[in-house]
């Protein structure tokens, strides 16, 4: 067993009880996953004056109200191992589409379609997530406006151990929904065009029937959804729980995290009520704001995003410490994506982001 040292001043709990005029700063490995320890500081780690450099915190306003146009994806944040993007889409897909590069999680911030796979239909609505495998050939269509945020994965999607909290834990089997085979398929065309991405080059292959042919399907590889708002998170009234606790989905090099709401910790009890200070050193955070009002942040409205680089502290506002002393809930809903290996903004990103945002942990 590795040893545990304490030593000054410090809370018996981590994130209970604080000691009066402290700072609590949990400086962890693998995420919330690793090794860990909790430093008390006399002086938030987040005040800083200026910061001039690469990890400097960035944040996007929310886009869909800027002016996006309809029918694009805008590629936000990237590395070797992911893509996120924002999408709008007004108009159905003129042609099938197939990615083999990477699988794709579908969040739908707002709006209502569908999906038809070669496994069969999905639809969709506000609030979904929707898991699509590489190579599976899909078409979408869209019923209203839909705004999604996008993550393309080259390793797998699965979905988090459950371990201690037993297999129902965070949402239950009957919650995720799959495709049901079709008993035919429409042909009411000459031709169908399927799109296939490959190395983020596009080869269209033409058939003289719908490609969606299949009657019928078995196994354990299949697209499925689950609803943000089925989503059951980890929670305890003595202790504020990591991001990790709510893990909705994941692969090898990176998480995908659900905030919603959820009854606040009870203050009766010492407990931290907003999300403590760390650094987050082995991987990079991004949140995408769903739904709610977010106390833990100012000036941040559903639509946006932030990006936290790995090695800047981060943490909550000056005004969320008391703004949590009367709350007994939370009403956010949030997207967290949190990458092993580091993210890059695109040209894109950083014409739009807000550039004061650094500024924001001043008082």
């Amino acid at each position: 067993m590795e040893k545990y040292i304490e030593t000054g001043i410090y809370s018996k709990q981590a994130h209970v009880n604080i000691p009066e005029g402290l700072y609590e700063e949990e400086h962890g490995r693998r995420g919330f996953f690793g090794k860990v320890s909790h430093l008390y500081h006399q002086n938030p780690p987040v005040g800083w004056t200026h910061i001039d450099g690469p990890l400097k915190p960035q944040a996007l306003p929310n886009l869909y109200n800027s002016g996006l146009k309809s029918n694009c994806s805008y590629p936000l944040l990237f590395n070797n191992d992911l893509t996120i993007s924002l999408i709008q889409q007004n108009k159905s897909f003129s042609n099938f589409f197939r990615n083999a590069d990477g699988d794709e999680i579908f969040f739908i911030h707002n709006g209502v379609g569908r999906f038809e796979t070669i496994y069969g239909e999905l639809d969709f609505k506000t609030g979904d997530y929707l898991v699509i495998p590489r190579g599976t050939t899909y078409k979408l269509f869209v019923d209203s406006e839909v705004r999604i945020l996008k993550i393309e994965s080259k390793d797998e999607v699965e979905q988090p151990n459950r371990g201690l909290l037993g297999p129902n834990a965070l949402y239950d089997q009957s919650m995720i929904k799959t495709p049901v085979a079709k008993t035919g398929s429409q042909n009411d065309s000459p031709e169908y065009k399927v799109e296939i991405k490959r190395l983020n080059q596009i080869t269209t292959a033409t058939y003289p029937f719908n490609p969606l042919d299949v009657v019928g399907w078995k196994g354990n590889l299949f697209p499925w959804k689950i609803s943000i708002y089925d989503f059951c998170p980890v929670m305890s009234h003595r202790y504020h729980v990591p991001p990790s606790a709510h893990t909705t989905l994941l692969t090898r090099s990176f998480v995908v995290c659900s905030f919603v709401e959820r009854p606040l910790e009870d203050g009766d009890t010492g407990a931290l009520k907003v999300p403590f200070y760390h650094s987050n050193i082995d991987f990079d955070e991004v949140i995408f704001y769903h739904k709610g009002s977010f106390f833990s942040r100012d000036n941040i409205e559903p639509g946006a995003m932030t990006f936290h680089p790995q090695g800047i502290h981060h943490g909550p506002h000056p005004k969320a410490f008391k703004n949590s002393n009367s709350r007994t809930h939370t009403d956010e809903f949030a997207v967290m994506i949190d990458s092993r290996n580091p993210l890059q903004a695109t040209e894109w990103f950083n014409s739009f982001e807000n550039k004061d945002y650094w500024k924001s942990w001043q008082n």
